[in-house]
């Protein structure tokens, strides 16, 4: 299972979410700070969630965070763009 499938799992596991993409980005930043060989160190994660009602912008980045805890650590994941969205805030995007 590569790292992208198992942000995905948690992610699915932890928020139940209408729609998930995480796109490994390692290829981008090789050469930089963190990239490793074989990359799985840089992601991008939209994830849209019902989870996300009423939280800011910062409580839900920080729960994301609490989700994958166990692949944050020194030598795992260096980087982490997130969009974390209500279903109804993508309606907005519409």
């Amino acid at each position: 299972m590569t790292v992208a499938d198992t942000i995905h799992a948690k992610l699915a596991a932890a928020f139940a979410p209408s729609e998930l993409t995480v796109e490994d980005e390692s290829h981008k930043h090789a050469g930089h700070s963190g990239a490793r060989p074989g990359g799985e160190t840089h992601f991008s994660v939209r994830i849209v969630s019902e989870g996300f009602a009423g939280l800011g912008r910062v409580e839900r980045q920080r729960r994301v965070y609490a989700a994958l805890a166990e692949l944050m650590k020194p030598n795992g994941i260096h980087a982490l763009a997130l969009t974390t969205l209500t279903p109804a805030e993508v309606w907005q995007e519409h």
